[in-house]
């Protein structure tokens, strides 16, 4: 089977089963929440596994997926509990001064101590700290439309400019040197379809998607642009680490960070977006 036949089963089955699962939203959307951990500590295990083969020092990798795991998880408990979301921001300064802590007390040599140290805190913000975004989508109004709403602005761009660029955008490509076969059409039509289809989304949900067209129009752009460079940032990391794919988990699509590198980065996008404008 063709890897564009792969993408596309993916694309077809994925995105409604996403959608499926955010419109699930009893218990503050529980299975979303676990899906945000799973793909979290999935996400943490490529990247622990990339870095490393490039031969970079880190902490024990059952350590740093426990401590990427209690993000999501403790996200989901402060909302549980009526606590506010700031809290998580605090907890990750709290496992990044443990981590140092670890470092100071269980090291025999410190050569290394720098390189384990910013490895380590960037697995747990990369993979962990940034998905925590999407869970705090969970405490808006209307909450499983808004998250729908973002999802469809990521995964259309990615799609659009997957499309656009495959049939148009040859000429254009190269322009960017983390991901050469990207191309300057595809990026354009991957932002005009994502805002496509968020107007499409309003016209089907009008008495829930009440904001303005200007504001709508901003918010998908900026969450566009997000998602671009989501997937562009993960090929750096893949291209500093010598490897093509973060993994062969999803079909058509690589790794588990190859599918949501475009989320990792477009959910603070789209949120701080979201409260600013709404």
């Amino acid at each position: 089977m063709s890897k564009v036949v792969k993408r596309l089963l993916t694309f077809f089955i994925g995105i409604p089963l996403v959608l499926a699962i955010v419109f699930c939203d009893f218990l503050n959307h529980l299975p979303l929440q676990i899906a945000i951990g799973v793909f979290a500590v999935l996400g943490a295990n490529e990247f622990y596994n990339m870095l490393t083969k490039k031969g970079c020092v880190l902490f024990n990798k059952e350590l740093i997926l426990i401590l990427t795991a209690l993000l999501p998880f403790s996200s989901y408990i402060f909302l549980l509990a009526g606590l506010s979301l700031d809290v998580t921001p605090w907890l990750f300064i709290a496992l990044v001064i443990f981590l140092m802590g670890c470092e100071c007390f269980t090291a025999k040599s410190f050569e290394n101590s720098v390189y384990k140290i910013a490895y380590s805190t960037l697995t747990l913000f990369y993979t962990g700290l940034l998905l925590t975004f999407l869970s705090r989508m969970t405490i808006l109004p209307d909450s499983k439309y808004i998250i729908s709403l973002f999802l469809i602005f990521v995964f259309m761009c990615d799609s659009f400019a997957w499309f656009f660029g495959i049939l148009f955008g040859k000429s254009t490509r190269g322009f960017v040197a983390a991901s050469p076969n990207k191309s300057l059409v595809g990026f354009i039509g991957g932002i005009a379809g994502s805002l496509g289809c968020g107007f499409l989304f309003k016209y089907i949900f009008p008495e829930v998607m009440t904001i303005s067209n200007v504001n709508l129009a901003i918010l998908g752009a900026i969450t566009a642009v997000a998602a671009i460079i989501g997937d562009l940032i993960e090929s750096v990391f893949k291209r500093s680490c010598d490897i093509k794919d973060s993994g062969n988990l999803i079909p058509g699509r690589g790794g588990v960070l190859d599918s949501i590198d475009s989320v990792i980065i477009a959910a603070p996008i789209f949120y701080i977006g979201y409260n600013f404008l709404f």
